[in-house]
């Protein structure tokens, strides 16, 4: 490994691709900063300038594009409330209140920390592991991906916090929208009652920051008081203390390599993205913290997961893209496309036919996260200047660039009104007392998961496909136990049985585990199953009778 960083090092350490890097991780930040305008579009508009470059250059430049917009997504994310990326949607859970109460610099500084740790994260691992944990996407099927899903959209019963019942009907309504348009499969209109323009479909992104974006700021302005405040406070003066603010993550080092496991492990299955590594952190550090009950009020573990996540999801993609040629996501599929016109060919033996040009990859992966950092730190000091601004003008520019961008997406009028009318559907949501986050999760994940199932009975209509397939039971597993999760966590250290639910989550688990493919799995799975064990005997030691827990 080291001769081959030392033979790819000459080639990337040059002058002009240091500047074209820097000059694309601002890029990548003003692009993931402004809701609407994607990563993937300026990804897309830098293509072009990379077909004169050397295929070190131009894949070098789109990386630096790719970590500078999962990192500036995080500015809009934590200062408006408005998520400039949908990997930073779980971001403003906790990152908008934080700023809110007095302390945006701060939510700022764990904000970039975070994304730094989880993008050098995945860049060890990128180096270390890559053609070994490629293989994992290979055993993925859609049935697999139907059940990760599934999971996933159990992230609503924790995120929906004590309005469990509204939380769930929110979700359920987030499905039913997801399936208004044509049919994946058979391309028939459904819930369109005649009109011509719901046959399309609500895209996502319109969805996204009507819900955001729209129904926060009429929230955040209907009444004179406040739509004459500044975003930050009367007083407060913002500063970023980035010492803090890196002593702050550190401290929590745990969810950081917790979240960043979790945002590689979900970038290497090929299609999956940061928009679900970014949620499912967020809702793993919900449930592992002790604080749980602050979080979405500005919970510091609530902005390091989702910002360490989507940073080390952009490496697991990059995995996949160079092992087995296969695209992470649409970025991934963008700067495959760039190999391509030069003539390189991902495969498998990628990495050992062409050592200079993927030893160059992981090299920039590496040396664009502390672009980020650097360059980060100057935009930030020009954004912060947005917590000044009083809400009332605010609201008016931020509204023009979201429809904006929304038209710009498509060049369709539809994706504006549907800005529109999510827009009031949150702002009354939010009247109600209904979460709106399960709504958006079941906006995103519904029509993935149904194209996923449709995959599924192309190919057979047996169900029992589901529990034989050893990741698919596991996700599916999983799930029972993140539906049950907020009694376990509503009863532990108070009620006897509570004590049981880690031991037997290990246990349950560790069955799919040893049907996986492999010698170290299996190893695993026994390991699991002891541990589960030695946790049980503790417990029972510690609390004899159910009397004693009282």
């Amino acid at each position: 490994m080291f001769e081959n960083l030392v033979l790819a090092a000459p080639e990337l350490f040059t002058l002009s691709t240091m500047m074209l890097m820097m000059v694309g991780t601002v890029a990548g930040l003003l692009a993931g900063a402004v809701p609407g305008f994607t990563i993937a579009m300026a990804v897309v508009l830098v293509l072009p300038f990379t077909f004169s470059m050397s295929p070190v250059q131009g894949l070098a430049t789109m990386i630096a594009v790719y970590v500078g917009g999962l990192s500036g997504g995080l500015m809009s994310g934590i200062l408006t409330g408005i998520p400039g990326t949908p990997s930073s949607v779980a971001t403003t859970f906790d990152g908008y209140p934080l700023a809110r109460s007095g302390q945006p610099g701060l939510a700022l500084g764990i904000g970039v920390w975070s994304s730094f740790f989880g993008g050098i994260f995945a860049a060890l691992v990128l180096m270390l592991v890559a053609p070994q944990l490629a293989l994992i996407g290979l055993e993925f099927q859609p049935v697999d991906y139907f059940s990760l899903i599934i999971f996933a959209l159990t992230v609503t019963a924790s995120l929906a916090g004590d309005q469990m019942v509204k939380g769930l009907m929110s979700g359920l309504f987030g499905l039913l929208i997801a399936t208004v348009g044509s049919d994946v499969v058979f391309g028939q209109p459904r819930f369109t009652f005649g009109i011509d323009r719901l046959e399309q479909g609500f895209a996502f992104l319109p969805v996204l920051v009507g819900i955001f974006a729209f129904g926060r700021l009429l929230g955040d302005v209907n009444t004179s008081e406040k739509a004459h405040q500044p975003l930050g406070g009367e007083t407060h003066v913002v500063h970023i203390n980035y010492l803090a603010a890196a002593r702050e993550v550190l401290s929590r080092w745990t969810n950081v390599l917790r979240s960043s496991a979790i945002g590689v492990f979900v970038g290497v299955l090929p299609a999956a993205g940061s928009t679900i590594s970014n949620v499912l952190a967020y809702d793993q550090a919900k449930k592992a913290s002790k604080e749980h009950d602050e979080f979405g009020k500005g919970a510091v573990d609530g902005i390091i997961a989702p910002e360490a996540a989507n940073n080390a999801t952009a490496g697991g993609a990059l995995i996949v893209m160079m092992a087995l040629g296969l695209p992470g996501d649409i970025m991934t599929a963008i700067m495959l496309g760039a190999l391509l016109i030069h003539d390189v060919i991902p495969s498998p033996s990628f990495i050992t036919d062409e050592p200079t040009i993927a030893y160059s990859i992981f090299l920039a992966f590496f040396v664009a996260n502390f672009m980020m950092l650097v360059l980060q730190s100057f935009t930030l000091r020009g954004f912060v200047l947005i917590t000044k601004v009083k809400l009332y003008m605010l609201t008016g520019v931020i509204l023009f660039y979201c429809a904006l961008g929304m038209f710009a997406l498509n060049n369709i009028s539809w994706d504006m009104w549907t800005l529109f009318f999510f827009g009031i559907l949150g702002f009354l949501m939010r009247a109600l007392g209904f979460p709106v986050v399960p709504l958006v999760l079941g906006v995103v994940l519904g029509s993935i998961a149904e194209a996923r199932l449709s995959q599924v009975f192309a190919r057979s209509d047996d169900i029992m496909v589901f529990l034989t397939r050893p990741w698919s039971l596991f996700f599916l597993l999983l799930a029972c136990f993140s539906i049950v999760f907020p009694i376990y966590q509503k009863h532990r250290g108070k009620a006897w049985w509570a004590g049981f639910y880690p031991s037997l989550l290990l246990i349950v688990m560790a069955y799919p585990v040893f049907l996986m493919p492999g010698t170290i799995r299996p190893v695993a799975a026994g390991l699991m199953v002891l541990a589960g064990l030695i946790i049980a005997v503790l417990h029972l030691r510690r609390d004899r009778t159910p009397q004693s827990a009282e």
